[in-house]
């Protein structure tokens, strides 16, 4: 399974509703895309040392998944699709769809918007 953002913020605070999603997953794998935002946030967040502590301790457990050249073809794939459709989603939300494609892995996500992205398959909680 691969975590959104807010997948990620959610297993960081604890919530109690993705323990049996976590534990049926084979392996948790995060998006360097994912990572970045989530830093990004950490940095103006009022608990910044709290979370900077959580990631250091639990990012070793995950699988970072780096886009490469193989990334490009389901991006470009997901984003013409999308187009097409008229249903256009965030830039980077684009790369972690592609990165679902490309690793034949769910996405957990509260963002509704990943439901337009044909074949993904998004987890919620």
């Amino acid at each position: 399974m691969i975590l959104d953002t807010n997948g990620l913020s959610a297993v960081a605070d604890g919530e109690g509703a993705l323990e049996t999603i976590l534990r049926k997953a084979a392996q948790i794998a995060i998006p360097v895309i994912v990572l970045g935002e989530y830093r990004y946030g950490i940095s103006h967040s009022r608990d910044r040392k709290h979370y900077e502590k959580w990631l250091t301790e639990y990012l070793p457990k995950f699988r970072i998944l780096d886009v490469d050249e193989r990334t490009t073809i389901p991006y470009a794939a997901v984003r013409t699709e999308l187009k097409r459709a008229g249903t256009p989603i965030p830039s980077n939300d684009v790369w972690i769809a592609a990165l679902c494609r490309q690793h034949s892995l769910p996405l957990l996500s509260r963002d509704r918007h990943f439901d337009a992205v044909p074949g993904l398959r998004r987890l919620e909680w």
